[in-house]
């Protein structure tokens, strides 16, 4: 942990954006600590908090989408070398395609708020062909809300900002389900104003 806070401390905005970057490319970095860290870390060098949350959300975007294309281009065979060499992923994974085909084309949104399946969400609509326009645009509602969220947290406990991960832990399904009720309001929204189209 101490590695990552000097890294912080040294590169500023620059290490905040790799390291989020690489979390939501499947790197094992975990955005439950990252996240937090990163608003501890732009409240304590004075950067904005919104200028904050947009540069993690472009670093999701980009880190996600190279998921993406390494699901759409190698396809099943990447998943299965995936699984085979990490036999951890085979949960996830599956939970992931069980996720998408519940969800269709919103799977990918509400996927980023579930613990178990939305590091690998990407590669699973990756592989099933979904359009990168709607996965971007699925993925940014999901990635806008995880990131204010946890980036929220650290800016306002600056410090203390290591409790997220422990508050996160204890309440992290209520916290699931809350943040799927806000994206759901959400797509609802989205379906009547086309209705009214």
């Amino acid at each position: 942990m101490s590695h990552i806070i000097n890294f912080f401390n040294r590169f500023g905005l620059l290490a905040m954006f790799l390291c989020i970057l690489l979390e939501y490319g499947c790197f094992p970095v975990s955005s439950e600590v990252v996240l937090p860290l990163s608003g501890c870390m732009a409240s304590m060098q004075k950067i904005p908090f919104i200028p904050m949350v947009l540069l993690s959300i472009l670093a999701g975007l980009i880190g996600t989408s190279f998921c993406f294309f390494i699901g759409r281009i190698g396809g099943t065979r990447a998943l299965a070398r995936i699984s085979n060499r990490f036999p951890k992923t085979k949960k996830p994974l599956r939970a992931s395609f069980q996720t998408f085909e519940k969800y269709g084309i919103w799977a990918v949104g509400i996927g980023r708020v579930i613990p178990i399946c939305r590091t690998y969400i990407a590669f699973v609509a990756g592989v099933s062909n979904q359009s990168y326009l709607k996965f971007l645009i699925a993925s940014m509602v999901g990635i806008s809300i995880w990131n204010t969220l946890l980036i929220g947290f650290g800016y306002l406990l600056k410090d203390n900002w290591y409790l997220v991960v422990s508050f996160y832990d204890q309440y992290k399904h209520i916290l699931m389900l809350v943040i799927i009720f806000i994206l759901s309001l959400y797509l609802i929204q989205l379906l009547l104003k086309k209705q009214e189209l």
